[in-house]
């Protein structure tokens, strides 16, 4: 497929998530997802929907969308056009808003307020704000990864305090009405060192109640013990968000992380959680990430944080650089799209060559990241395309079977209507 944006669905995701987009108020009707700065500290845009059933979180806001080439329009028949150039180029329409983010949980608080839908699945933070953010004993000044906006979130588009019982009225509420097969719970730095901890009781409470996918994304623990209980609790996911492979870049943009793990931490947990796919409940399946920002450092450091993790049989996950409005690096600029371009080929391209099951989960479109499956759209080389076409396949086959796993599961399951206020 051309790296065109007009023909290629995946490229020109890419291209908005480094450019953004010019919109104006006629495009936001209310029928759309409201711009919350929610999303695990990294994204504040617009969640659209292209063809090829890719979402994308569009910056919107940010001072460099402002000169975008990318523009949102509204055409006579209604639909939603992006323009580039002046130019029609691409149909897409508003991710949808739902019906619950609205109502309020037993606590009172409205539901969008304790857990948002990225592209299709549930994302949560149930914890406080990461304790980087904060000043302490341990630190005279914060420490927070200069990219991250997680403590400008909480408390203001975010809530704080979330009881369990709270959660899983969202959960039930996007499990039952909007279809969700995958709950993501995001923990931060707790100098008690119980970011583990905290997130036990709400993967197995969901997992008993659903059935759902979870996952959790958390620092390193210096008990790996602490990974197996996650795992025997039924987590199906762990991610280690090391953001950048090259260690001074990692040291000078995120401190906080660099002084309570380092680099190596992150490294040393992922190698520590890999085993674990051969313990925990026989029915739930088990993968690592590594994640890393593209932008932050060269293509090539970031490559090879790609190359490092399939080796092991860890997935990269790797998402764009964003400077967000009133972070450390909101002056900075975006990548240039055909500088992290080869990064997005090399995460496809070695993905599959490590025969890693990418793209497995049904229904999980994220709107933050590039996932691996999609990259498929930018990758060029038609040697490699030829080469890997049996392992597409395969994961083809995968895919499909576990799909009716699923839903076979969620037949049995439910769902089945939750009153908030009730207690499952």
């Amino acid at each position: 497929m051309p790296l065109d944006p007009a023909l290629n669905p995946g490229f020109l995701k890419l291209d908005l998530l480094c450019r953004g987009l010019r919109t104006s108020p006629s495009c936001e009707d209310g029928e759309g997802r409201p711009i919350l700065r929610t999303r695990a500290g990294l994204g504040s845009g617009l969640e659209l929907e292209l063809p090829g059933r890719l979402f994308v979180n569009v910056p919107v806001l940010e001072r460099f969308a402002q000169d975008s080439p990318y523009e949102l329009v509204r055409e006579p028949s209604g639909g939603l056009v992006v323009h580039r150039d002046g130019r029609r180029c691409m149909p897409v329409r508003l991710a949808p808003r739902p019906d619950w983010y609205d109502r309020r949980t037993r606590g009172g608080r409205p539901m969008r307020m304790v857990g948002t839908l990225q592209g299709t699945y549930l994302g949560i933070y149930p914890g406080r704000v990461c304790d980087f953010w904060l000043k302490g004993p341990l630190r005279e000044a914060k420490e927070n990864c200069h990219f991250c906006s997680v403590g400008l979130n909480l408390g203001a588009d975010e809530g704080t305090d979330k009881t369990l019982d709270e959660v899983m009225d969202v959960v039930h509420a996007a499990w039952s009405e909007s279809g969700i097969t995958y709950v993501d719970l995001n923990g931060g730095h707790s100098d008690a060192l119980d970011h583990v901890d905290v997130l036990v009781p709400l993967v197995e409470r969901i997992k008993r109640e659903t059935g759902l996918l979870v996952g959790v994304q958390v620092p390193p623990h210096p008990d790996p013990s602490r990974y197996a209980r996650i795992r025997a609790a039924g987590a199906n996911r762990i991610s280690f968000c090391f953001e950048l492979f090259d260690p001074e870049a990692f040291a000078r943009t995120c401190p906080g992380k660099a002084r309570a793990y380092g680099l190596d931490g992150y490294l040393r947990a992922i190698e520590q959680c890999l085993p674990l796919s051969r313990s925990g409940p026989r029915t739930e399946p088990w993968v690592v990430n590594g994640e890393i920002i593209a932008g932050l450092e060269p293509a090539s450091s970031s490559i090879a944080a790609i190359e490092w993790l399939c080796a092991r049989g860890a997935i990269p996950t790797a998402c764009v650089f964003r400077p967000l409005r009133g972070t450390d690096l909101a002056d900075a600029s975006p990548p240039r799209t055909e500088d992290v371009l080869p990064v997005f080929q090399a995460l496809w391209t070695r993905c599959m060559e490590a025969k890693l099951p990418i793209g497995l989960a049904p229904n999980v479109h994220v709107s933050l990241v590039m996932l691996p499956e999609e990259c498929r759209w930018l990758v060029q080389d038609e040697r490699a395309l030829k080469r890997l076409r049996g392992q597409e396949l395969v994961l083809f086959s995968l895919r499909a079977a576990y799909a009716g796993f699923v839903t076979a599961r969620r037949a049995i399951l439910g769902p089945r209507p939750q009153r908030a206020g009730s207690t499952a």
